[in-house]
């Protein structure tokens, strides 16, 4: 159990490898968080965890909140209501996330993650202020979920390689630039529906994720702001470096040559051409 503790701290934390790393923060935030709300709901309290959580660390819709709560931006990308919706997010991610790092790198990975998500939930609550269809609702919803972010990564990679191929039940082959356009169809076709706001929020991390791939396909990758700059260290050389010098046309580094094989070896051991530099050099 020991070193099945340490497998996942490595795949999670230390692997490198952004895909464990987003799901396992994920499902371990949905796990505390359907522990606490367990024991809530035991203890007779109900689910004051739940309405907790939505309330605190899911996006407002209201953008009246957002000055308050502006940090639900990023909380709201990481907590999940119910199983389902973090085990097909999960999946999703898992899948076309490997697809997605066969061809780029980390950085841009966490890059198109953490701006699908953020954009996607910037776009939803612009939305739904926006237009009159949402205006009776918007006090009561928040938004939750990794959905945008996970769009964002499905989009990106059937943008980057719109014809790979992956097999599905009961449909066998299908090039993922299908299931990116019916992904975003459906999210289309919901906008009108109770659940807007995270149909919205999947078409924002949607966009990110096309036009990041768009621009990184022209020449600019937006990820280099995630790139690690060296750092530089101007030394000050206090005492000028020291010239070798040089006596009688023999440099000195020649000279403590001879004379430590004077030492190791003698005298008589030099060769002509030695003991001329040696003299000529005690001549100086």
């Amino acid at each position: 159990m020991n070193n099945t503790f340490k497998d996942l701290k490595y795949k999670v934390f230390q692997s490198g490898n952004p895909i464990f790393f987003y799901i396992g923060i994920n499902v371990l935030l949905f796990l505390v968080i359907a522990v606490i709300g367990l024991f809530s709901r035991l203890s007779g309290q109900g689910d004051i965890v739940g309405l907790f959580v939505s309330d605190y660390l899911g996006l407002p819709a209201s953008i009246s909140k957002l000055p308050e709560r502006f940090y639900t931006l990023f909380t709201y990308m990481f907590i999940h209501d119910g199983i389902l919706h973090i085990l097909f997010n999960m999946l999703g991610l898992f899948w076309f996330g490997n697809i997605f790092m066969n061809f780029l790198k980390s950085r841009q990975f966490h890059f198109v993650y953490l701006a699908g998500g953020l954009f996607g939930g910037l776009f939803a609550v612009a939305v739904l202020n926006i237009f009159p269809l949402y205006a009776n609702g918007l006090a009561s919803v928040t938004i939750v979920g990794a959905s945008a972010a996970v769009m964002a990564i499905i989009v990106a990679a059937a943008t980057l390689v719109p014809n790979y191929s992956i097999m599905l039940l009961f449909f066998g082959e299908v090039k993922i630039k299908w299931i990116a356009i019916v992904y975003f169809v459906l999210d289309f076709l919901a906008i009108g529906s109770l659940n807007a706001g995270g149909s919205l929020a999947h078409i924002g991390g949607a966009l990110v994720g096309f036009i990041f791939i768009k621009r990184l396909q022209s020449g600019s990758d937006w990820s280099k702001l995630f790139e690690r700059k060296p750092k530089l260290k101007v030394v000050r050389n206090e005492k000028p470096v020291k010239k070798p010098e040089f006596k009688g046309g023999v440099s000195q580094q020649e000279i403590d040559a001879i004379l430590d094989k004077i030492s190791t070896s003698g005298y008589d051991k030099l060769t002509a051409a030695e003991k001329e530099k040696l003299f000529k050099a005690s001549k100086d």
